[in-house]
């Protein structure tokens, strides 16, 4: 296939994704019906779709990373990390609507947010850096959603998705990481008041700043800088829950704070 009409299919699925998010829909794995698509053309389509969103008025504040640990690979049978934007319609502060936020197979998930005071510009990018430019950790929940149907995703389809984000909350608490083990940091969340899950830092990649550094550089491969004032999700510590209207998580990130992921 020549480079214009690959440049042309990207453009294409990006049109697709994107009507796909505004229309709350799925649509069939891109892989499957397009099996030379690579990495690379996935973040291409990302792009494509991320540019009608910005078109639409949206905002990008910051950048994600998913798929970091073994609980959640295991589950979607995606074994290396995928990477996305978050704009400003995705930040959900209060309850979150399901249908109001477009939501359509929602799944929550617990991390440890990273908000940025100073720029990180991979290549070369590492762990101690990403601590030294960090202003503040965070408790959140990101609700991960797919447009591809029942979640039958490959990393191609994921990174095309933009990483499967849907939302996210952030707790109210705000921690300096240089006084925190964040390899130990030990999270602990209920559903609807059970316990569900628990897990550590460690589960993203040995610590979630080795998984920012990841990013950065992921990042600056493609010429994308992680900014000052960035919030950037880390991954999640624990398997992925789906979740419905009526359904309350609550998480505690010990010895930082808690965050409660509501769903009306």
């Amino acid at each position: 296939m020549t480079e214009t009409v690959d440049r042309s299919l990207n453009d294409t699925l990006a049109q697709e994704l994107y009507e796909a998010l505004r229309e709350g829909r799925t649509v069939e794995p891109l892989i499957a019906r397009h099996p030379q698509l690579t990495v690379d053309d996935a973040y291409a389509i990302s792009l494509g779709a991320l540019e009608k969103r910005k078109a639409d008025g949206e905002r990008v504040i910051g950048k994600k990373i998913g798929v970091t640990s073994k609980a959640v690979q295991d589950m979607l049978g995606v074994h290396q990390p995928d990477f996305g934007f978050l704009t400003d319609r995705m930040f959900v502060e209060g309850d979150i609507d399901v249908k109001a936020n477009g939501l359509i197979q929602p799944r929550a998930e617990a991390e440890i947010g990273f908000i940025l005071k100073d720029q990180l510009k991979g290549p070369g990018v590492t762990a101690d850096q990403v601590i030294a430019a960090t202003e503040a950790i965070v408790p959140c929940f990101e609700i991960v959603d797919s447009r591809i149907r029942d979640w039958k995703i490959g990393i191609v389809d994921t990174v095309a998705d933009n990483a499967s984000c849907g939302v996210y909350v952030l707790g109210e608490a705000r921690a300096d990481p240089r006084a925190h083990d964040l390899p130990n940091l030990h999270v602990t969340v209920t559903k609807n008041g059970q316990p569900l899950s628990e897990g550590y830092g460690h589960a993203v990649q040995g610590s979630p700043a080795e998984a920012v550094a990841w990013l950065a550089n992921t990042l600056g491969a493609y010429g994308v800088t992680l900014d000052a004032g960035d919030v950037i999700l880390s991954g999640s510590l624990v398997p992925l829950e789906p979740a419905k209207a009526g359904d309350v998580f609550e998480m505690q990130l010990h010895g930082v704070g808690a965050c409660t992921a509501r769903f009306v």
